[in-house]
Parts: C-alpha cells; structure tokens; sequence
C-alpha cells in the first residue's frame, strides 16, 4: 500500500489574472445593468481606493476565522503581504479536512463578495459595491481552488512556507491529477513550515499601501 505524500501544486498566476479580470468584467456589466445610477464621482472613487487594501485584509481575516471555526489551531495560522507581487494571504500551516478547506474558501467570497454586493445595490451604496466587486474578482484563486479541490476525494490540505502553493496529503497519487489553474510541483515526505512568524509584510506592501491611500486622498480633494 502506497504511503502518504504531500503532493504540491502552485497557483498559476498568469491564468488567476485572466480569471480575475473576466469577474471584474461581468460584475461591472451586471452592476451597469441593476444599477445604472451607481456613483463614480472623485469622492466615491477617492474612498473606495483607501479602503481597498482593508477590505482584502478583512477577506483574509475571514479565511483565519473560517478555517478554527472548522477546526484549525489559531497558532498554525500565519499572514502575510506581498502586494508588489499582488499577493495578500492567509496561510493555514496545519493539515485541515476537505469540508474545512471547501467551506473556508467559500467564506469571504460569500460573506463580503455577494451578501455585501446585493446590500450595496439595494441600499445604493456605491462604496460597498464596488469593494464587493472588487472582493469578488480577487477571489479568482480561492474559486479555481474550491472547484479543483471539490473534485477530489480522500485528501487532507495544508498550506506551508510558500504563498501560492499548498500541499494535498494523500495516499492517492495526484500527481497527474489536471486542476484547473494549478500547476503540479512534486511530491514530498514534510512541508517546510519554519516561518511561523505571524504577521510577514514586505517593503512593497507598505509602499502600495500608501500609493492607494494617497491616491484615494488625491481622488477625495479635486
């Protein structure tokens, strides 16, 4: 019997890009559509810039809680910002179930990507819309994971010291296994998990960070 083996698959960026920017498109055509008299005024924008970057913070705050509710030690849970990179995560090192996996991808998606877009149309809030619709094209990667994943049976998941990969433990031998926007890397004994620092943000980050609130600013004062 074949023993258990962390197989590792990497995010392929270029295709969570595409994915990205088609759900950037077809929410944008739908919120034309539902709600023609939404506000992109200079103040509107100006906001919604500033607030951008929280708000992605908030998603990944959603993932940690989702991820101990279903099970997960809060110590196993590591955050980290590369935002020059375009990366912004939540790292659960720890093996988890499939249900706590699934049901934790779906959770900032659903919470604060389509409950806050259809309070946003409802109650004409312009802000809340658009960083729905902006939540909700960032959450390219966590659908091409629930649907690839979805897919699969009898595997345990865990993230470890790389922002874009994860590993699947399984007895299984999934290194054939096509999923959609993930490419294989190869199969390991142990995940590396050394860098348990809580809290990793990049130079870049606090860069990009003070470029959307300055611009938000700039937005906000002409």
């Amino acid at each position: 019997m074949k023993n258990k083996k962390y197989y590792l698959f990497e995010m392929d960026m270029l295709s969570l890009q595409i994915i990205s920017t088609v759900l950037l498109a077809l929410f944008a055509l739908l919120t034309y559509f539902i709600y023609p008299n939404i506000s992109l005024s200079n103040d509107t924008l100006g906001i919604s810039f500033m607030l951008m970057i929280p708000y992605m913070i908030l998603h990944e705050i959603i993932h940690s809680i989702s991820y101990v509710i279903n099970g997960a030690n809060l110590k196993n849970i590591t955050y980290g910002s590369h935002l020059e990179k375009g990366i912004l995560c939540c790292l659960c090192k720890q093996n988890i179930s499939k249900k706590n996996i699934l049901i934790s991808l779906l959770t900032p998606f659903f919470f604060i990507g389509i409950i806050t877009y259809i309070i946003g149309i409802l109650t004409s809030n312009s802000i809340l819309t658009i960083l729905s619709i902006f939540n909700l094209s960032g959450c390219s990667g966590d659908l091409i994971m629930f649907i690839s994943l979805s897919k699969l049976k009898n595997f345990e998941f865990s993230e470890y010291d790389n922002p874009i990969a994860f590993g699947l433990y399984s007895q299984q031998d999934l290194s054939k296994c096509k999923l959609l926007g993930l490419k294989y890397i190869e199969e390991v004994d142990e995940l590396e998990k050394k860098e348990l620092k809580k809290l990793t943000i990049s130079k870049g980050s606090i860069y990009t960070f003070f470029a959307y609130l300055l611009l938000g600013i700039f937005l906000t004062r002409i």
